[in-house]
Parts: structure tokens; sequence; C-alpha cells
């Protein structure tokens, strides 16, 4: 009973680990989610490089493994020592960046979803691979709490056919999967949720347009809290002129 009152009154942290792992550089942290505070964070940069180095929240970088695969299980260990005494991992929650038309929505990893993403590695050839090592590695540590994907395609899975079809016959369409699937979804979700909340307003009332700014570029534009058009196309290729991307 004393227990489930503290759990009630959020004295004991209850956090989350969140993982992007990329083709470059891993970024974890763990995070109460009812604050959005973070009680540990990891940087590993450099990977693929004999070089790589990892950061524990505010410590001077440190070598560290230079794959995903090997980083990981070297770094998360001393990640979770990070943290306070009374924290205890719930659940992880991993970025992937492409779901395909199939995932829509956060999805509950387990073998035969994992197994499925990695057959996916065609539609992001840089980015799922590593996403996919990352979830592997992971669930091997932590193989006691549930892993659940979040996709950066998965916002814009209502857009309208007239917004997400090329002109294309619709048979070489469909065999090559070939339609616009939009990207920075979880980005584009998370600013119009903030806009609706600076102007005090419901989010299904508002028509807002959302700019994803940075290495990597797009804009959406959110219709009642619904992605119904966006700049990237089939791949993060199309839209903006970008840092390493033509646009």
């Amino acid at each position: 009973m004393r227990l489930f009152k503290a759990l009630s009154y959020g004295c004991v942290p209850m956090p989350v680990l969140v993982i992007n792992c990329g083709s470059t550089s891993i970024k974890a942290a763990v995070v109460e989610p009812d604050t959005g505070r973070r009680l540990a964070e990891l940087k590993v940069e450099r990977i693929g490089s004999p070089e790589a180095t990892a950061t524990f929240n505010d410590k001077a970088p440190t070598p560290c493994p230079s794959s995903c695969e090997e980083a990981l299980p070297a770094c998360l260990p001393e990640l979770l020592r990070e943290l306070p005494d009374e924290a205890r991992i719930t659940s992880v929650g991993h970025r992937v960046v492409h779901g395909g038309s199939h995932f829509t929505s956060p999805t509950l990893l387990d073998d035969k979803v994992v197994a499925a993403l990695a057959e996916k590695t065609d539609l992001a050839p840089l980015h799922n691979p590593a996403n996919v090592s990352g979830i592997r590695a992971t669930r091997e540590l932590l193989h006691d709490v549930p892993h659940v994907a979040v996709f950066d395609t998965a916002f814009h899975a209502t857009i309208p056919r007239r917004a997400r079809t090329y002109s294309l016959p619709q048979d070489i369409a469909n065999r090559h999967a070939i339609r616009r699937y939009g990207f920075h979804g979880t980005s584009h979700q998370f600013v119009a949720k903030r806009v609706a909340e600076f102007l005090q307003q419901d989010l299904r009332t508002l028509r807002v347009i959302t700019c994803h700014l940075g290495g990597g570029c797009s804009v959406c534009a959110v219709e009642y809290g619904r992605s119904v058009e966006t700049s990237m196309g089939m791949t993060p290729l199309e839209g903006l002129v970008m840092g390493t991307r033509s646009g």
C-alpha cells in the first residue's frame, strides 16, 4: 500500500530510457515522463570511426567502441549507474526513422516486429540499419522491460492520397512502395502541440505550418492535429535545401 501511494503521488521516479541510435552518433537519455526532467544523458559521437567517444552528462568524453552493437553494451550500464538509487527503468523508447506504410503508430517491439523492421532497411538505408542495431543491443541488455518503437514517418500516415501519390503508374508505385512518407514526424507533432499550448487553444481547432530546421529540414501542414502535407517525400532528400541534401 505504501508503494502504491508513493507511485500515485510521484515520490518514486518511474523513468523511461529513450534512445536515438543513428548512423554516426547515439543519443540516449533517462527521462521522467510526467515532468520531462532528464536524470541522465549519454552521447556517443563518431560512430564508425576509431575516434568514437562517449560523454555521460557533463563529464569529459572518453573513448568507446565504434559501432552501435558494441557501444551500447559498453555505455548503457555506465549510464544507468548515473541514476539516483531509487530510479529504475520501466520501459525503453526507440526512435526509428522509417516505418513504411505498415508501422503508423508507436509499436511494442518483439522478435517479429524487429525482423520486419530489418526488412525495411531499403527504405532508409542510412538510418534504419543503425536503428535496428540499437534496438537489438538494448533489448538484449534490458530484456525485462517493454521496448517501444516510435517512427518518424508515423505522424504523416494521415496525409491524404492526393498528397502522398506520385504521378507514376499505380502498379509500379505499389510494387516498389513508392509514395510520400514524410519524416521528422515526432518533431512536427511536438511543435504543433506546443503551438496550441502557447496559444491556449485546442490543437483540433487549429491549422498550423510547422518547421523542422537543422542539418535536415522539412515543413509540414498540420490541420486540426493531423498531418495533411509535408515537404519530404519517399526519402528525406526531397523538399527544402538542407546541409547535405539539395532538396
